[in-house]
């Protein structure tokens, strides 16, 4: 299959109350917000506010119940010009190399081609020595790389991350984090949902804060860390426990 051509940018991202419900019940919404070209947004919250939901809805994973959600182009088209990563990333039963290269494949890249660009990317992404292993048997640190590396190899306009680092240490987290200020560099708009205070004010140019399944407030990342404008903000920024 072809990747059809980009006759402009997918963005802006328009949300107008946009409701996520599941059995009947509301999880998320109402929610109005845009997402505009270029920065780095982060998602934050108490757990349970709706984050990962949040960026499912923006993708496409989430059905919207009620208001609507709609992009720059068609569906689409914006469909494959974005990519989502997990929280804990799905490894496929294939070789390192085999699975960065399968987002090529899939778009009708020749096998050999395909694999060496995903040889170059592995190594950008410090996988050069896992080549030939099998992705599952890879450590955490390794796997949330190949998931970025088989996300990122089709330079993606837009990325939607969940918690990219929650499982992983120090050194992983730098690493992962110098990833994504990379592509950041190279064009891709990244969206990342974290509940890592301390990643949300090295990353972000922008903050959205989540209540209980609600945009509480969105702010500049300096602005919303320094000044937060409501009480539940503060609270939050202080550390005190938000419901």
């Amino acid at each position: 299959m072809v990747e059809p051509v980009l006759p402009t940018s997918i963005l802006p991202l328009v949300m107008r109350g946009v409701v996520a419900k599941v059995r009947g019940v509301r999880i998320v919404g109402p929610v109005d917000l845009t997402i505009d070209a270029g920065g780095f947004t982060v998602v934050i919250g108490p757990n349970g506010s709706g984050k990962t939901t949040l960026l499912r809805l923006m993708h496409g994973l989430q059905r919207v119940s009620a208001g609507e959600a709609f992009w720059n182009v068609s569906d689409d088209v914006a469909r494959q010009h974005q990519a989502y990563v997990f929280q804990t990333p799905i490894m496929m039963r294939r070789y390192v190399v085999d699975s960065i290269a399968y987002p090529l494949i899939l778009r009708g890249m020749a096998r050999r081609a395909a694999h060496k660009q995903a040889a170059d990317w592995a190594v950008r992404f410090g996988l050069g020595h896992a080549l030939d292993r099998p992705a599952p048997v890879l450590s955490g640190g390794e796997k949330q790389k190949l998931a970025l590396a088989r996300a990122l190899i089709r330079r993606p306009e837009v990325l939607f991350l969940d918690e990219p680092s929650a499982n992983l240490d120090g050194s992983a987290t730098r690493e992962i984090e110098a990833i994504l200020q990379d592509a950041q560099a190279d064009g891709t708009r990244i969206v990342m949902a974290t509940h890592d205070m301390g990643q949300a004010r090295r990353l972000a140019n922008d903050v959205v804060f989540m209540v209980g399944g609600l945009v509480h407030e969105t702010a500049p990342v300096a602005e919303f860390f320094d000044a937060p404008k409501t009480r539940k903000a503060r609270a939050f920024v202080n550390g005190d426990i938000v419901e």
